[in-house]
């Protein structure tokens, strides 16, 4: 077969998005997926570019929580029994990223990578064809007591500090901006930045359309070794290419291990349930940060979802998960039509410090990382796109690439 100048292992939003900068700065690109485009985490994700979700969740305020949250199993955070031991390694380090140092350092380093996401997004938006998904609606978090609106005005000072725009409200003025919230909700703070997709699995495979259409071929094909040389990368089944870009999510530490970089990614297994359209007149997306989901507007219906189960590739999904957020959002929301819902659960590749690995392999600088955003893949895939291309061509990167390299571990 004939060797392509890279080869992109991972159809999701961050695979797609770089293979199309790569093809937009005239190189032949061949992307490797093993189920195809928008089969994971890209497809069932709440569709939002939260641009101002710049603080990390390895802070000293999620330590405060973690432990309530962790003894009630359908909660925001749980870790699964099965997984507990296996998973210790990694949060003994998201404990020490939690320290005040290393929450400043990770919160300048998501900036830098928002702003830059943030800049290249509609142009990228534009040059794919796409920039009519893109919506504007805003996001809405919203608070149960004065208690807890205090609690969050740390991380809206931090927000403040790096030039994000938001605006506090109270009871009457959430009520005008989304009717039907329930008066638990004393507080809110909207953030009209907060831009979203029409729906992410359209997106995806919008973008998976455009790559084709530019001469890119898409090939289904289980990746498990990379084989660096002096003139290229070798991979399964007999490809081989100039340069090699690992965005496989959340598998992407199983290949990245097949060159000697062990990188500490876990699993975070996400859950939601679609409604059909009519479900509620939702104008905003609305953000239950105490109770760890959100509510968001799609083309394709009304998406409850959210929450962290950290339990790995291979245990079987929890849906109660599911149903217990999707009850909790009917007391929220009191008109929200519960019925004829779709349950998913998809994997979210973390890492301790909530940062992605972006950056060259160890092995070799013809493998290049992008893999490790979490809940933000949408979110950061235009700035990892960008980036992406200027390592693989040589170009400087707009910012500094050091917080997010693969030897910080």
């Amino acid at each position: 077969m004939a060797q392509p100048d890279v080869i992109v292992v991972g159809a999701g939003v961050v695979g797609l998005s770089a293979a199309l900068a790569l093809q937009m700065r005239g190189l032949e690109v061949v992307v490797l997926d093993r189920e195809g485009p928008a089969a994971g985490a890209s497809a069932g994700n709440a569709g939002a570019f939260a641009f101002t979700d710049i603080l990390p969740l390895a802070s000293p305020g999620i330590l405060r929580k973690a432990p309530r949250w962790l003894l009630d199993p359908l909660g925001p955070l749980t870790v699964k029994p099965a997984y507990a031991l296996k998973i210790a390694p990694w949060m003994f380090r998201f404990w020490r990223a939690c320290s005040p140092a290393r929450v400043e350092g990770s919160t300048v380093a998501q900036t830098a990578l928002m702003d830059l996401s943030k800049a290249e997004l509609e142009p990228f938006l534009a040059a794919t064809g796409t920039l009519p998904m893109l919506r504007r609606d805003g996001n809405l978090q919203v608070y149960e007591s004065e208690a807890e609106f205090r609690a969050s005005l740390p991380g809206w000072e931090a927000r403040s500090r790096h030039g994000i725009a938001f605006r506090h409200m109270d009871a009457e003025e959430m009520a005008e901006l989304q009717p039907g919230l329930s008066p638990r909700f004393v507080k809110g703070s909207f953030t009209p930045e907060w831009y979203s997709i029409s729906d992410p699995r359209d997106y995806v495979l919008a973008l998976a359309d455009r790559f084709r259409a530019g001469g890119g071929r898409i090939e289904r094909a289980e990746v498990t070794t990379l084989s660096p040389g002096a003139d290229g990368v070798a991979l399964d089944h007999g490809w081989r290419a100039g340069h090699v870009v690992l965005a496989a999510g959340a598998h992407s530490h199983r290949i990245a291990r097949s060159v000697g970089d062990k990188i500490p990614l876990e699993t975070e297994r996400g859950y939601n349930t679609t409604l059909p359209p009519g479900a509620f007149d939702l104008r905003t997306q609305v953000t239950f940060g105490g109770h760890g989901f959100v509510v968001s507007r799609l083309s394709s219906g009304i998406r409850v979802g959210g929450a962290v189960e950290l339990g790995g590739l291979e245990l079987a999904p929890n849906f109660r998960r599911a149903e217990a957020m999707l009850k909790k959002a009917q007391a929220f929301l009191p008109g929200l039509d519960p019925q004829g819902g779709v349950q998913w659960m998809g994997f979210r590749p973390s890492l301790p410090d909530s940062l992605p690995v972006i950056g060259s392999s160890r092995a070799s600088p013809r493998i290049t990382y992008a893999f490790g955003h979490g809940h933000l893949g949408l979110t950061q895939s235009p700035g990892t796109a960008r980036l992406v291309a200027d390592l693989v061509t040589g170009a400087a990167p707009p910012i500094p690439l050091a917080p997010f390299s693969s030897t910080r571990f």
